[in-house]
């Protein structure tokens, strides 16, 4: 096919041999299948911002940190480099993403190199060699729904664990090879700790894969993992091989207002005879 001139500059640096074909087209960039030297990988082209259909995109920048104060200075004030920058920042999110969650143990596609705009990265595929498919236009039985939902819960807890929420999880993002899901598409992520959105987004994560697999396997629509799984991390319990249950307690203790009145009058009747003291001891 003919090269697209987002591609050209990575085939005159010789980074990509040839431009095989258009794999998708999605609302933050374009994906291609590409060849460098003997390897078949992909390219995801990013879309530019007046042209990528994403919402709500500073409510996934919160908390990012932008080391260098002059590029942070030009985004808050929206001028030409600031914006630059702030597109370099969006795209180098799944870089650094994509890095830390592999060597986290998060099945997701290895990235090689990101130039201009184009995140180079593996192709992942079936059994047969072909593209995998996305999980939307996959089927299974009620026993793969279930072992396929545990590893998906498996990657979300160890996401967090690396302290990540994707952010736009869905049956669209996740591709299913010959061993299982892989997580895909995340210049949206969050930082778990600095976003303050990133228990509601978590929450959404894990009920769009339960409403997926839920098709399959009916009994996982009442599962409680988002509760569980953040719970577990606000408690500093939650490890990478944490043992989930799918369920969740919420507390039924009622705030015991009288005991917490008498304390707090307590503490005032203690803070009242110190002041007492130290006045009887000025006097004295």
């Amino acid at each position: 096919m003919k090269t697209p001139n987002r591609l050209q500059p990575l085939v005159d640096d010789g980074l990509v041999d040839e431009v095989i074909r258009r794999l998708m087209s999605g609302k933050e960039a374009d994906v291609y299948v590409v060849r460098c030297g003997n390897d078949i990988r992909c390219a995801k082209v990013y879309k530019e911002a007046a042209k990528r259909n994403f919402k709500q995109a500073v409510q996934y920048q919160e908390g990012r940190k932008v080391r260098n104060s002059r590029r942070a200075r030009a985004m808050e004030k929206g001028s030409k480099f600031g914006r630059k920058q702030q597109e370099e920042t969006w795209q180098n999110a799944e870089v650094d993403a994509l890095y830390l969650l592999a060597g986290a143990g998060v099945r997701v596609p290895q990235p090689y190199d990101c130039l201009n705009g184009v995140l180079i990265m593996e192709l992942i595929t079936d059994e047969s060699g072909e593209v995998a498919p996305r999980l939307n236009d996959v089927s299974m039985s009620a026993e793969q729904a279930v072992e396929d939902h545990a590893l998906v819960m498996r990657d979300v807890v160890r996401m967090l664990c690396a302290g990540v929420v994707h952010g736009d999880l869905s049956e669209f993002n996740v591709l299913v090879d010959e061993y299982g899901p892989v997580i895909i598409d995340l210049p949206q992520a969050v930082d778990a700790a600095a976003n303050n959105n990133a228990q509601a987004m978590l929450t959404r994560d894990v009920n769009n894969m339960a409403r997926y697999y839920s098709q399959f396997a009916p009994e996982l629509i009442n599962t409680q993992y988002a509760k569980e799984i953040w719970a577990l991390y606000e408690d500093g319990k939650l490890t990478p091989d944490v043992e989930l249950t799918g369920l969740y307690a919420e507390s039924t203790e009622v705030a015991d207002v009288d005991a917490v009145m008498l304390e707090i009058q307590s503490i005032l009747a203690e803070e009242d005879e110190k002041q007492a003291r130290l006045r009887e001891a000025d006097e004295s």
